[in-house]
């Protein structure tokens, strides 16, 4: 019973499935992936007296299949058929129960998520057996009702001495708090197994954070190569170019000493070269970690980056308070980067940052008019994503062919 994977209405969903909460949620509250807005005290009984008669729909399915296609399940020649026949009823009981648990206890799942025929089976066995035991806890609960009806009635004609009636109701309460907690946990494992099947287990979920945190790993260590081959490619490149370039013009100024107007000029022209390179070094210097962020702190580190780009930028900084380091260096990082292509690549004639706190989370948001494009794979942004998947955050790109460009991120400072 393998069978090829689908959703719970017969229909191969189209893409992958949406990660879910994790977490418990007990009683007839109990969670969906990701739980909604519980509904009321008397929808969610509802719910769960209505599981109870779904479960004995459950059953009566499972008997019926048992009985007629029980053979036919056996041969091989028919058994492809007859498990057909057998998992369209299965869909649609499990699609009833998926309602169920949306409509009376408010739990949305993720639409649509594949579901082997397997855990279909499964979960319906389960449900199956949960209900009807549910079935049986309620009726004694009713039951013990009816008697507590009827010993309050003895007590008040006189008819039953207030010993035995004592007893009987240290008796009824404890097997009152037993038929609760029984309710209490059957609750608890129906909204369990409705995770399970509507949504990625909890295993799967662990499954899909081990695999987020390699891949951030490994995205941060691309990251900081890519950052060593520009700093080496600068220093190369750049640096050491001029540093070339000053040796030769003092090196023609000292052999020059015979003509003084002509050494002069090439002092000064040396000189100028030696701010030229000093600048560049201060430049690159900044790229590979910004001093302001330990002096001054992330808004005058922004201020620095917008006073070194060539075109204007306007940032709104509304951050109170003091943000955790890993969260400012990242931020600095995706400001920086980002405006650094808006002015080198798009063709931007200006730039807008925004920086604000919202419940624990930094968002940066910034935005160029340039000629968009941008490549959320590229070298940059793709270390950028890397990044901030580090300190799992968010970072969106959005650069249509003719633009704007803007670029998010969201930071968690927990």
């Amino acid at each position: 019973m393998q069978g090829d994977t689908t959703d719970i209405s017969g229909h191969r969903p189209p893409g992958p499935p949406s990660p879910s909460d994790p977490s418990d949620q007990d009683g007839f509250g109990g969670g969906g992936t990701p739980p909604g807005r519980p509904g009321s005290w008397p929808l969610r009984s509802v719910g769960a007296l209505l599981g109870c008669a779904t479960a004995v729909l459950g059953l009566l399915c499972f008997l019926g299949a048992g009985t007629v296609l029980g053979a036919f399940l056996l041969l091989p020649l028919t058994r492809a058929g007859a498990l057909g026949v057998l998992m369209a009823g299965a869909r649609r009981l499990t699609a009833l129960e998926r309602a169920r648990r949306t409509v009376f206890f408010g739990d949305r799942f993720p639409e649509p998520y594949e579901v082997s025929d397997r855990k279909i089976l499964r979960y319906l066995a389960v449900r199956v057996f949960a209900g009807l035991v549910c079935g049986v806890v309620v009726a004694l609960l009713v039951f013990g009702a009816v008697l507590a009806g009827v010993l309050l009635w003895g007590v008040l004609r006189g008819g039953l001495p207030w010993t035995d009636a004592l007893g009987q109701v240290v008796l009824g309460g404890a097997l009152l708090f037993l038929d609760l907690q029984g309710l209490h946990a059957l609750g608890a494992l129906d909204a369990r197994i409705a995770r399970e099947c509507f949504g990625p287990s909890e295993r799967e979920l662990l499954r899909r954070r081990v695999h987020e945190l390699a891949a951030s790993r490994a995205a941060v260590v691309q990251a900081v190569d890519a950052e060593r081959r520009r700093i080496e490619r600068d220093l190369h490149d750049g640096i050491q170019q001029r540093v070339v370039a000053l040796a030769m013009l003092l090196g023609r100024a000292r052999r020059g000493r015979g003509a003084p107007e002509r050494a002069d000029a090439l002092v000064r022209q040396a000189h100028d070269e030696a701010q030229d390179l000093l600048a560049e070094l201060r430049e690159v210097a900044w790229r590979v970690y910004p001093s302001a962020l330990d002096s001054l702190g992330l808004k005058e580190a922004l201020s620095g980056v917008s006073e070194r780009c060539g075109i204007p930028v306007v940032t709104e900084f509304a951050v109170g308070g003091e943000l955790p380091r890993p969260v400012e260096t990242a931020a600095y990082f995706v400001v920086s980067e980002a405006v650094t292509n808006a002015a080198k690549h798009s063709g931007a004639t200006a730039v807008s940052v925004r920086v604000d706190l919202r419940g624990g989370v930094l968002a940066l948001q910034v935005r160029d008019d340039g000629r968009g494009g941008a490549d959320p794979s590229g070298g940059g942004l793709g270390g950028l994503a890397g990044r901030v998947a580090a300190l799992d955050g968010i970072l969106r790109v959005d650069s249509p062919e003719g633009g704007p460009t803007t670029i998010t991120a969201e930071l968690p400072c927990v």
